[in-house]
This record gives C-alpha cells, structure tokens and sequence, in this order.
C-alpha cells in the first residue's frame, strides 16, 4: 500500500503551478496528508546585471521585499479554503529553484512533489532547461509532473 504523509507542491504562483495545486490536493485530500507549499524566489543579486552598482542593504531590502510579497501568495493557497484536516505548510526560500525544492523535500521526508510544467518550446527548453526535468532526475521521491492542459482526473 502507498503510504503518503508529507506532499510538497512547488509554485511560482503561475497559471501553470495551479493545476498542480489542485492535483496535489485531490492527492492530500484522499491520503490524509500533510500538504507543504513551497515558494523559491530568485536571489536578487541574480536577476541585476551589474551587481556592483547595489549595496549590500539594498539587496537585503529587495529580498525581503520579495520574501514578504511571497508569504502573502501563499497564504491565499490553497484556493477555495481547501482543508483537509492537517497542517498545510508553507514556506518560502531564495535561491536556485531546483536546489532548494530538493533540499527541502530532503529535509521534510517529503512522500511525493507534484509540480506544473510550463510547456516551453523546445528552443526554450534548450535555452533554458527545465526545472521541473531537474527535479525528476534529482529528487528524493516521487515526482508527479502535470502539464497545464490535456488530460484531468475527473471524478465520475
């Protein structure tokens, strides 16, 4: 028998990530699981071309910024005031996207990661890989990929 306690759904709040979410909380709801949602914001001094130009304040401020604006997102997840009886957990982090999902499913026993995959093109996909790839292939448990449209799970 599958045993699932902890899921962990990671979002970059997009249209993508919700059918994720929703997949999750059917997946939560069924297996009386713990639901962990997990934001990973960029590190500002990775999105500034000429880092030179900042002060160390300056991009503390920005990060906090990001962190707080964050928070709130999470906070209003997930939709319809889903509650399954257990905890949900939210958290968010800075840094590589992919690093810090698998570090936190490492560090929380996470039982499954359901993520949204964007659907990039494949030049994008060359240019820019894909996370949701690298959890795949990195990740300490299962990982349920969804796409944002084509096949649901419907409830007869």
């Amino acid at each position: 028998m599958i045993k699932l306690d902890r899921i962990l759904v990671p979002t970059d709040f997009s249209e993508f990530s919700k059918p994720a979410m929703d997949h999750a909380c059917a997946f939560a709801a069924r297996f009386a699981a713990e639901l962990h949602l997990l934001h990973v914001a960029p590190d500002p001094a990775m999105l500034v071309a000429e880092v030179a130009g900042f002060s160390a304040p300056s991009m503390q401020s920005e990060t906090d910024a990001i962190t707080k604006g964050a928070h709130e997102a999470l906070a209003k997840l997930p939709p319809d005031n889903w509650d399954n009886g257990r905890q949900i957990i939210r958290e968010v982090r800075t840094g590589t996207a992919f690093i810090e999902i698998i570090e936190y499913a490492r560090e929380k026993e996470i039982d499954l990661i359901v993520i949204g995959t964007h659907g990039r093109s494949a030049l994008m996909h060359v240019l820019m890989g894909s996370v949701a790839e690298r959890i795949v292939r990195k990740a300490p448990c299962p990982v349920l990929t969804v796409k944002p449209t084509g096949h649901q799970f419907v409830m007869p």
